[in-house]
């Protein structure tokens, strides 16, 4: 894993010039004999979803990692489609189905998160990914499923030359994208900033605003400890994540805002707080080079 995270966003970004390259001759074949009306729009809508994954991976921003993950498994999947729709499997069909399989894992993977967050990092700041709860993932999977059969179905009607229906649909389609994309984009904002006078939590799930632990207000930083004492009042900002739980020991309690149900808050003193980042190794690693109290 470590040496994969010296490549950067590297891996990824050969993986989808290597998925356009080897996908383009099934796509050709899979809209041989068909309308050029079906061939335009295929085309126009595939290269335009490849190229705005390209643009996010060339320039890392946060908001990249939400047009990977919408955007590249819907290119991935409408790939291994037009590799199952050709009339002839050949060595780049299998190829492609390699690539789109890869172009996946690469677009979830932790490394591309970390990477994608960290790219809107201000001047000395590091920023670090944080894990998504399981139960709101699952909630973000069915929200993908939505949004791409909603744009699968709108290009369908365009490119079955149902005009006055393949507008309306692409009207709705354009709706469900846009609020879908924006729901997943949540998942997007949460992250640690590693700053020159502590580290920040930034967490819109589980707090209202922004919390800055100060250097000297930090006891330990390190993987969440079996036992702690019972006057240890803890706050576990994970959601349910599953992963390494990080522990933010402080050496004294800090009162720390936090949400309690849907749209209420809450301020409560806390001695420790658990989070729980993609990447707690690089965590650890870059708050130990900033002198914080790792243990």
């Amino acid at each position: 894993m470590a040496a994969l995270l010296r490549f950067h966003l590297w891996p990824f970004r050969v993986i989808w010039v290597v998925l356009a390259l080897v996908a383009s001759t099934s796509v050709t074949d899979a809209f041989d004999g068909r309308s050029t009306t079906a061939a335009v729009v295929g085309s126009v809508a595939g290269w335009a979803a490849w190229g705005a994954v390209l643009v996010a991976v060339l320039v890392p921003r946060m908001v990249g990692l939400t047009v990977v993950r919408v955007v590249a498994p819907w290119v991935a999947v409408g790939a291994v489609t037009a590799v199952g729709a050709g009339s002839v499997s050949t060595v780049l069909d299998g190829a492609t189905v390699v690539a789109a399989g890869l172009a996946v894992v690469a677009a979830l993977a932790p490394s591309t998160a970390d990477a994608l967050v960290d790219g809107s990092s201000y001047g000395p700041e590091r920023r670090l990914a944080l894990r998504a709860p399981l139960a709101i993932a699952v909630v973000a999977v069915v929200t993908w499923v939505v949004v791409a059969l909603s744009a699968f179905g709108a290009l369908s009607l365009l490119a079955g030359g149902q005009w006055v229906a393949g507008i309306a649909g692409t009207v709705v389609g354009a709706a469900v994208v846009w609020f879908g994309s924006r729901s997943i984009h949540q998942l997007s904002k949460r992250w640690l900033v590693l700053v020159p006078t502590g580290l920040v939590v930034h967490d819109p799930l589980v707090m209202p605003e922004p919390q800055l632990f100060l250097r000297q207000t930090m006891a330990r930083l390190g993987p969440a400890e079996a036992e702690v004492a019972d006057a240890v009042v803890t706050e576990d900002l994970s959601a349910g994540a599953s992963g390494l739980l990080v522990s933010i020991t402080l050496t004294e309690p800090v009162e720390l805002l936090v949400r309690d149900g849907s749209r209420g808050t809450t301020l409560r003193p806390v001695d420790r707080v658990l989070v729980c980042p993609v990447l707690p190794g690089v965590l650890l690693d870059e708050a130990r080079g900033r002198r914080l109290p790792v243990g």
